[in-house]
């Protein structure tokens, strides 16, 4: 499941990205293969980084001639182990609503990315999370749950205080926002609904099989509801 569109991001070849707050990697794999570059994972969980390396095992082309290149580190957004300007592209998808000091991972993004260099970012949209919240507070309050709700105003403001140009937006995953409604509406059921089983085998045949309806309900379903926000930002030449 895409969420930053990596043309949008111009990702290419000979360049070294980040993917911050990789979790299992979905970002991580897509940069690998999108274009012929080093691409770093970094996530505070460790669970999570071991399952991105796993999902490098059965790459094709990972052989000791390959000039595609990764690597995974455990790392903390607000203490990055990278020197100043070390990335082309950072990524940073669905982790800043997680980090009480979201400002403070902004400026640690904005010292390792290199001036020229893009920046991609992705938060729940306000209206569809709104919902999530009033339908089910455990949706937020568990352990590793949201600590906020993000108007696209405010994060644009956020992001250009550390040093950022805002260059352009887009919605993304429609069609997973009534899956979340589903699911905080039915919480204490959740993994035996049918309904939410159903929803959550729907979504995962559109991911794998992409059809040509599903794209056309979702290119309308994205602006009205979409699950996220995605920024894109340059940061200036000095």
């Amino acid at each position: 499941m895409q969420t930053i569109d990596l043309r949008l991001l111009d990702l290419r070849d000979g360049m070294r990205a980040l993917d911050l707050g990789c979790g299992r990697g979905r970002h991580t794999h897509q940069m690998y293969y999108h274009a012929v570059c080093h691409v770093v994972g970094a996530d505070l969980g460790f669970d999570d980084v071991v399952a991105t390396r796993k999902g490098f095992e059965y790459a094709p082309d990972m052989d000791p001639n390959s000039k595609r290149s990764f690597s995974l580190t455990v790392a903390d957004a607000l203490t990055l182990p990278f020197p100043d300007a070390s990335f082309d592209r950072i990524i940073c998808s669905e982790v800043l609503e997680h980090i009480p000091d979201h400002r403070g991972a902004l400026k640690e993004i904005a010292r390792v990315l290199k001036p020229g260099g893009r920046f991609g970012v992705s938060v729940p949209r306000a209206f569809p999370e709104w919902v999530c919240w009033k339908l089910e507070e455990r949706y937020h309050t568990n352990p590793g749950g949201h600590v906020r709700i993000f108007r696209t105003s405010g994060l644009k403001a956020d992001v250009r205080g550390a040093g950022f140009k805002f260059d352009r937006r887009h919605w993304a995953h429609g069609l997973h926002s009534p899956y979340w409604w589903l699911q905080c509406a039915m919480w204490d059921k959740r993994e035996t609904s049918r309904l939410v089983r159903w929803y959550r085998t729907f979504l995962e045949w559109d991911i794998l099989k992409r059809p040509l309806l599903t794209r056309a309900l979702e290119k309308v379903a994205d602006p009205l509801m979409g699950k996220s926000i995605v920024l894109y930002f340059t940061k200036p030449a000095a």
